[in-house]
């Protein structure tokens, strides 16, 4: 994927809201774009279970999810295989008996499912649903093309949540710092002492209360801020 399709979708994801409507918007236009789709939904393992991302308008409720409880289907076959999965005729299908007859009641009888490439993840597939017999095989090539847009999708957003998560980790980080160098001052005053002495009691209190030294700190601010004076004991007495 090139920079500009990276930057591209990054845009996107920032547009619609996030990934869950991005991916929503995607699987519509794969029922638009796939010849003989009627339905379609977007399959990825999370925290070592199959769920399904985004689903299109039309999607019959339970298909996936029934694949999923069985532990057996085109759409878990094709994420956990990594191997396209098609199945031209569920009337005709013997390979998954459970999930082909609750298919046929609720009107699918073809289904195309393709393995997804997803960064840091494994077992994701797109999941493409027809109503009449052979109607997804003129698709393939179609529906190939959208996995890719999908995949791309996908890894996009969990560097942007990534990133997040680390800006977010250096903001804690900021934040943290401030706070101990606040406690170290206050100590510094009250105890006529120099900043690594400061530092050092602060570390022994908190190993001896097994409080985080960010915490004790926060308390021993908040505690001076309030007009207490000096802190006592646990905050950061002579321990």
């Amino acid at each position: 994927m090139s920079p500009e399709t990276s930057d591209t979708l990054e845009m996107a994801i920032v547009r619609s809201n996030g990934l869950d409507t991005l991916l929503r918007d995607l699987t519509d236009r794969a029922v638009e774009a796939v010849p003989g789709a009627a339905a379609c939904s977007i399959t990825v393992r999370r925290a070592d279970r199959l769920l399904t991302l985004a689903g299109s308008r039309g999607l019959p409720s339970g298909l996936d999810q029934r694949q999923y409880e069985n532990g057996s289907g085109p759409c878990v076959d094709a994420a956990e295989t990594t191997s396209e999965k098609y199945a031209p005729d569920l009337e005709a299908e013997t390979r998954w008996p459970m999930y082909t007859s609750y298919a046929l009641s609720v009107g699918v009888r073809c289904v195309l499912a393709i393995p997804i490439e997803v960064e840091g993840e494994r077992d994701a597939a797109l999941n493409l649903y027809g109503v009449k017999r052979g109607s997804l095989g003129p698709g393939r090539d179609a529906a190939r093309a959208f996995a890719d847009r999908v995949g791309d999708a996908i890894n996009v957003a969990l560097r942007v949540e990534r990133r997040q998560e680390s800006v977010a980790d250096v903001r804690t980080a900021l934040v943290s710092r401030s706070v101990i160098d606040q406690a170290v001052g206050i100590l510094m005053a009250q105890e006529r002492i120099d900043a690594r002495i400061a530092l050092e009691r602060l570390r022994r209190v908190s190993q001896n209360h097994n409080v985080k030294l960010r915490d004790l700190c926060t308390d021993l601010v908040a505690r001076v801020s309030g007009g207490d004076g000096r802190v006592s004991g646990r905050s950061a007495g002579r321990n």
